[in-house]
């Protein structure tokens, strides 16, 4: 009877131990037209900025701090500011203090990034938004030393800079030569492209947009170069399967593209002007912001079916960011001229928006940090 008295206490104790402590999660967001990185804290229902860190080097510019990126031991943080004099630069932070620990010049306006868990290395975007019409490149950086290893080209304005799980390959988009790449992580060179506008693969030497043969002084690129159709404005690979997730920003499309047949499988027709795909850890749902319409789509990957389309709290909706349990989204919302920009918690069980935190204008880049059990 004592035996079974003990046993039955043990088991209300931790229930009420995992009723009274619950989960706190923390996100990175840059505000692009601030100047400014913010630490946002959800505690499962409120949602608030804890720390507004300052960044940047010229106080009458605006730097435009646009990518985020947390390494896997969740130490430090990586931004990229977008403009410089006349390229950018990619800055090392350290989550314990905020500070600066690191930094390295880069190419024009880059942008998304992610850090290889099998080589360690981060392979950056060079978006150049402000060059010529030109292909530009991917830039592959040692996070430890913060050298600089190789810049590899790809297409003009590539974006969303998305590791495979293993991290092995790299995968981009070109937004206007609407081409997806495909890097070998290891040799650190284009192993595969496909031309998403027409759906057929193409060598790693060549696409329809002859990237070769075109001048960085632009003559040559205006008599050659395709504008994409379909802007593709990101990709993220599937965490359990052989695909990808493309936002064919210009088509109101998200593309699915088996990467062993390499070729489109799947379109999901989706709200105006999708941006950015993101996918559960246990790749059941697949997140996409409609930056168009100022809303959020919710997606079921099995079904195909779209579970809801949520308004979201500004227009000009932006980045997403995924907690590890599967719970929530965390969308980054642009704003309108002088209207600050904001996060919104989405609960992915519950399918509706949770709360909304107010920060610096044109929220952007954002990238997850950490979960913490409540004390």
């Amino acid at each position: 009877m004592m035996k079974t008295w003990k046993t039955a206490a043990i088991a209300i104790l931790f229930i009420t131990t995992k009723l009274t402590y619950g989960q706190d999660y923390y996100v990175y967001v840059a505000a692009e037209s601030e100047d400014e990185v913010s630490l946002m804290k959800f505690d499962g229902k409120k949602a608030e900025i804890i720390e507004n860190i300052p960044v940047g080097v010229w106080p009458a510019e605006n730097e435009g701090p646009h990518g985020l990126a947390v390494s896997p031991d969740g130490k430090y943080w990586f931004l990229s500011l977008a403009h410089g004099n006349p390229y950018g630069t990619l800055y090392k932070y350290s989550t314990a203090t905020n500070k600066v620990v690191g930094q390295t010049k880069l190419g024009i306006f880059p942008a998304t990034m992610q850090i290889s868990r099998a080589t360690g290395l981060l392979y950056i975007v060079n978006f150049n938004l402000h060059g010529d019409m030109v292909p530009s490149t991917v830039s592959v950086v040692d996070p430890e030393t913060m050298t600089e290893i190789k810049r590899i080209t790809t297409g003009i304005m590539p974006h969303g800079s998305r590791m495979s799980p293993d991290g092995m390959y790299h995968y981009s988009v070109a937004m206007m030569s609407g081409e997806l790449f495909e890097i070998d992580a290891v040799k650190l060179e284009v192993s595969r492209i496909l031309n998403l506008d027409q759906d057929g693969a193409m060598s790693a030497n060549h696409s329809m947009t002859d990237h070769s043969q075109m001048s960085h002084g632009g003559s040559k690129m205006q008599k050659t170069m395709k504008h994409s159709k379909i802007k593709p404005t990101w990709v993220i690979p599937h965490p359990k399967w052989r695909k990808a997730y493309i936002a064919a920003n210009g088509n109101d499309e998200v593309l699915e593209v088996d990467l062993d047949e390499w070729k489109i499988t799947r379109r999901f027709p989706t709200g105006k002007g999708p941006y950015n795909v993101e996918i559960s850890p246990d790749g059941n749902k697949m997140v996409v912001t409609y930056k168009s319409e100022g809303a959020t789509g919710v997606w079921d990957l099995n079904t195909g079916e779209e579970l809801v389309k949520i308004i979201n709290s500004r227009k000009v909706s932006h980045g997403i960011a995924m907690s590890p349990d599967n719970r929530f989204a965390f969308i980054s919302i642009e704003g309108i001229g002088g209207d600050p920009g904001s996060v919104d918690v989405i609960d992915l069980d519950k399918l509706i928006l949770v709360d909304t935190a107010e920060l610096g204008k044109q929220a952007g880049g954002i990238a997850f940090w950490k979960m913490e059990s409540e004390r």
